[in-house]
């Protein structure tokens, strides 16, 4: 059976994570314990809200050095939205603030303009096409596997990362011209912009493949 450990840290709606995760097959733990997450089989970071509070409950808690540690594990970890985002170095909401510094790169804001200097609206909301990245060959052996290029999922989000490589961006969406990396991936640690247990059929089959790594 295959085991997930949901970090709990009061940002997010754990509990539409926990039965997408559940219905996916997996057996869910939600714990705030960084000792629970020393011992995961996997590890699951969600979050809505700003960055600045984000890392500031985390560090509460006693998650940051936990979640660093893991991630140096080769056991898979992923982070939904903003827990994708605490993934990075830094973040420029409400100033700079610190990140998780597992995945090189910032935080930064999307555009109040597209491409052609147009106003447009942010926060992006709503379903959206994901595309391969343009230093990937293929999504096999990633959660992305069998998942169809042009899927849409959904998204929520004001701030978007800007990975140091081209090559961690394993799929990017564009907001009208503009590409906004959607699911990031540096050896076993991954990140989703989007929220996939808010995604139908796509999602889950993404959270799936996500609780069948090994």
């Amino acid at each position: 059976m295959n085991r997930v450990t949901v970090v709990d840290y009061g940002s997010g709606n754990i509990l539409s994570v926990k039965r997408a995760l559940e219905f996916c097959g997996a057996v869910v733990e939600v714990t705030s314990n960084p000792q629970v997450l020393n011992q995961s089989e996997r590890i699951l970071l969600p979050g809505v809200g700003a960055f600045g509070s984000g890392m500031r409950a985390l560090k509460n808690h006693g998650l940051v050095e936990a979640l660093q540690g893991f991630s140096l594990s080769e056991k898979p970890l992923m982070g939904i939205c903003l827990g994708m985002q605490l993934l990075f170095e830094s973040s420029e909401e409400f100033g700079y603030n610190e990140g998780l510094g597992v995945i090189p790169g910032v935080v930064v804001p999307i555009p109040l303009r597209t491409m052609t200097g147009i106003n447009h609206k942010v926060p992006h909301m709503g379903w959206n096409e994901l595309r391969r990245g343009k230093e990937t060959s293929t999504w096999k052996n990633t959660i992305l596997e069998g998942t169809e290029e042009g899927s849409a999922v959904y998204f929520v989000h004001s701030f978007m990362a800007r990975p140091r490589s081209e090559q961690v961006t394993l799929s990017f969406t564009q907001y009208n011209g503009w590409d906004i990396p959607a699911i990031v991936k540096l050896s076993n640690v991954y990140g989703c912009q989007f929220h996939p247990e808010k995604s139908g059929e796509i999602g889950l089959q993404i959270l799936e493949q996500f609780i069948q790594l090994k």
